[in-house]
C-alpha cells in the first residue's frame, strides 16, 4: 500500500495537517461551549464566545473542503498511476505471463481493485490517524475537565476497542475473499460473452448464467459475512458509548450535586462523550477500508510480478555458442554443413559475381528446444531448420505437432530452453523484440480485431500508410468492392454485423501485407475464406513468396500443397521435409494427412 502512496507524500501530508486541523477545531468546539456557559452563569459578555464559534465554523467548512478536494484529487492520481502502471505491464507482459490468466479476471484488477485502493491509499491511511488524534485528543480534554468521569469512560472505550480488534480480521479476510471472487467472475464472464454464439447454439445459457453466478453468490456469501461482521461491531462500539453516556450522567450528576463539578463542565464532558462516536468510527471505517485496499494492493502488485519481454538486445553470454561442426541445416530442401548460407539470384541469367551472393538464410533454427513451462515437457525438441530468404514454407502435422510453437519463437513469445534462433546470421540475442519484429508480420488462426473501425485495424502495424497503400492491399485480399459498398466505408466499426468472420480474416491479412515484411507468417489464414477467395489468397501468397519469405501453418493441406517447401512435424520434431510430389512418395505421415482431409493431390488453380 505504501507503495502507492509514496510518490504523493507531499499531498498526503498537505491532507494530514488539514485533517489535524479540522479535528482540532472539533475538539474545542465544546470547551467554547463551555465558555458560553460560564457566561451565562456569571453574566459576563457573549460576544467573544460566539464570534469563536462562527469563526470555528468558517474554519472548518474551508478546511473541510480544502483537505477533501485535496485528498478526492489525490485517490484519483493514485487510480491513474496504478491503472497505467498495470496496462502497461500487461501489454509488454510475455504471452505465457498474460495468458495463462483469464482476461476477465486481469481487467477486474484494473477497474473493480484500484477503487478500492483509492480510499485506502489516501483518505483511510489519514483518516486512521485522525481519528487517533481526535480519540486521543477527546480524553485528554475530558481528563481537564473531569478524571472520574474520564475513568467511566476509558473503561468503556476500551471494551469497544478491544472487542474491535477481534472482529476486524474476520472482516478484512471475508472481503478478500468476496473481491478474489469478483475477480473469478469477471474472468468467466469474459469467457462467455466471447463465446456467446456457442453459448446459444448449445442451449447453454442457464448452465453458462449458473457457473458465472456460482462466483458472484459466493462472493455475495464472504460480503454478507463481512456485514455481519461489521453489524456486530458497531452495535457494541454503539452500545458501549451509549452505556458510557448513560454513566457519566449518573455519576456527573451526583458529583454536580455533592459540588465537585461544574454544570458547564458536566455538559462539555457530555458533548466530548456525544463526540466519540466521530472518531471510534472513523477508526473503524477506515481500518475497515484499509484492509479491502490491502487486499487490492495485493493483488495489484501481483501483476508486477508477471515476467515481461526484454527491451534491448540480450547479453552476448545468452546467445546459444556455433553450430556444432558436421550438423545439418536444411535449406529448401538443400543440407549444408556449418553455419547456412543460400544463393539468391539477382537479375539475368549469366553467370557471375554479379548475379549472385552468398548470404545466411533469413531465419533459422539451431537445435531449438522450448516449454511453455520450467517443469512443462517441451513442445519442440532439437529443432534444426532454416528459413530462405524468399519462397514459401508450409508447415503441417496433427494437432499438438508443434507448429504454432514455432511460430511462438520466431515471433518471440516463447524463448527457447536450449538452443538459439538466427536472423540474418546473427543471433536472436542479439536483436531486441523491436528489431525482430519490425520484421515480421503475422496473422493469427483467430484474425482478432482490435477495438476501432477497418481503417483502425489496417493501419495497426503502419500507422503512416497511405490511402493507395490501404486500396493496393484491399484490392489484393479481394476487399475493396465489399468495403466500397459500405455507407462508412473504411471508417465501419469492425464490431458491425456487417463485417463476416471471413472479412475479418482477411482484414488481418490485409494488415500483414501492408507492412511488406521480410517474413510473413501465417496461421491457417484461409480457415474462414470460401474457394474463390481461397484461390486469391493463394495468388497472393504466391506474389509475396516471389519477393520475399512466407512461412504458413495450416491444417488445411489445401491451403499449402504447392509450397515450395513443406515442413511435417510430429510430437515436437521435423519429421521430414520436400515439396508436395515428394512427401506424397516418402513419407506415410503426409499421405495420411492428405487423405484423411480428402485432397487432391494437386495443388489448387490459380484463381483468374
Amino acid at each position: 500500500m505504501w507503495s502507492f502512496a509514496r510518490p504523493h507524500l507531499r499531498t498526503l501530508i498537505l491532507g494530514l495537517v488539514l485533517g489535524l486541523a479540522g479535528s482540532g477545531l472539533g475538539l474545542a468546539s465544546p470547551m467554547i461551549t463551555k465558555w458560553v456557559l460560564d457566561s451565562l452563569g456569571t453574566g459576563g459578555s457573549l460576544a467573544g464566545p460566539v464570534l469563536a464559534l462562527l469563526g470555528l465554523l468558517v474554519f472548518g467548512a474551508v478546511i473541510s473542503r480544502w483537505q477533501w478536494t485535496t485528498l478526492g484529487a489525490l485517490g484519483e492520481r493514485v487510480v491513474l498511476d496504478a491503472r497505467e502502471s498495470m496496462v502497461r505491464r500487461f501489454l509488454r507482459a510475455t504471452v505465457p505471463a498474460v495468458t495463462r490468466r483469464p482476461p476477465g479476471e486481469l481487467v477486474t484488477r484494473v477497474t473493480s481493485d484500484t477503487v478500492l485502493l483509492r480510499e485506502a491509499a489516501t483518505s483511510s491511511a489519514i483518516g486512521l490517524i485522525n481519528g487517533a488524534v481526535m480519540l486521543v485528543g477527546t480524553l485528554v480534554l475530558m481528563s481537564v475537565l473531569d478524571l472520574v468521569l474520564l475513568a467511566v469512560t476509558v473503561a468503556a472505550v476500551l471494551v469497544v476497542i478491544v472487542l474491535f480488534a477481534l472482529l476486524m480480521p474476520a472482516i478484512a479476510k471475508a472481503q478478500a475473499r468476496a473481491q478474489e471472487e469478483v475477480g473469478l467472475l469477471g474472468g468467466v464472464l469474459e469467457g462467455a460473452l466471447r463465446a456467446v454464439r456457442t453459448v446459444k447454439v448449445s442451449r447453454a445459457e442457464d448452465r453458462q448464467a449458473d457457473r458465472v453466478l456460482a462466483h458472484a453468490r459466493t462472493s455475495a456469501e464472504h460480503g454478507v459475512r463481512a456485514v455481519r461482521a461489521e453489524a456486530t461491531a458497531w452495535t457494541i462500539a454503539w452500545s458501549g458509548i451509549q452505556l458510557a453516556i448513560i454513566l457519566i450522567l449518573g455519576v456527573g450528576a451526583w458529583r454536580v450535586g455533592a459540588g465537585h463539578l461544574e454544570v458547564s463542565s458536566l455538559i462539555a464532558f457530555l458533548l466530548y462523550a456525544f463526540g466519540l462516536m466521530e472518531p471510534i468510527t472513523e477508526l473503524s471505517q477506515n481500518f475497515t477500508s484499509l484492509q479491502s485496499g490491502i487486499a487490492a494492493a495485493e493483488r495489484i502488485r501481483e501483476v508486477d510480478a508477471m515476467e515481461t519481454e526484454p527491451t534491448g538486445p540480450r547479453s552476448a553470454e545468452d546467445s546459444f555458442p556455433a553450430r556444432r561442426a558436421g550438423t545439418a541445416v536444411t535449406v529448401s530442401g538443400t543440407a549444408q554443413a556449418g553455419p547456412a548460407s543460400r544463393s539468391v539470384p539477382g537479375t539475368g541469367d549469366a553467370p557471375g559475381p554479379d548475379r549472385t551472393r552468398e548470404l545466411p538464410p533469413l531465419l533459422e533454427f539451431r537445435d531449438v528446444t522450448a516449454a511453455y513451462g520450467p517443469a512443462a515437457e517441451p513442445a519442440v525438441r532439437g529443432i534444426d531448420l532454416a528459413i530462405p530468404r524468399r519462397g514459401h514454407v508450409a508447415v503441417v502435422g496433427p494437432s499438438g505437432a508443434g507448429k504454432t510453437t514455432l511460430l511462438s519463437l520466431v515471433l518471440g513469445f516463447l524463448e527457447p530452453r536450449q538452443g538459439a534462433l538466427f536472423l540474418d546470421g546473427r543471433s536472436y540475442a542479439e536483436y531486441s523484440r523491436d528489431e525482430i519484429r519490425a520484421r515480421l508480420a503475422y496473422v493469427e488462426q483467430d484474425a482478432p480485431i482490435v477495438p476501432g473501425t477497418i481503417r483502425d485495424n489496417l493501419v495497426f502495424s503502419h500507422p503512416d500508410a497511405t490511402e493507395e497503400m490501404l486500396a493496393g492491399v484491399l484490392h489484393e485480399v479481394r476487399l475493396a468492392d465489399k468495403i466500397g459498398v459500405l455507407d462508412d466505408g473504411l471508417d465501419t466499426p469492425l464490431s458491425s454485423t456487417q463485417i463476416s468472420g471471413g472479412e475479418r480474416q482477411r482484414i488481418a491479412l490485409a494488415r500483414a501485407l501492408l507492412r511488406t515484411p521480410d517474413l510473413l507468417l501465417l496461421d491457417e489464414a484461409t480457415a474462414q475464406l470460401d474457394g474463390l477467395t481461397e484461390a486469391a489468397i493463394h495468388d497472393c501468397i504466391r506474389t509475396r513468396a516471389a519477393g520475399g519469405a512466407v512461412v504458413t501453418i495450416a491444417h488445411r493441406l489445401s491451403t499449402v500443397i504447392d509450397a515450395d517447401t513443406i515442413i511435417v512435424m510430429e510430437r515436437g520434431r521435423i519429421r521430414a521435409q520436400g515439396d508436395h510430389e515428394e512427401l506424397m512418395d516418402t513419407d506415410t505421415l503426409y499421405r495420411e494427412l492428405v487423405a484423411a482431409l480428402r485432397i487432391s493431390s494437386q495443388a489448387p488453380a490459380t484463381s483468374p
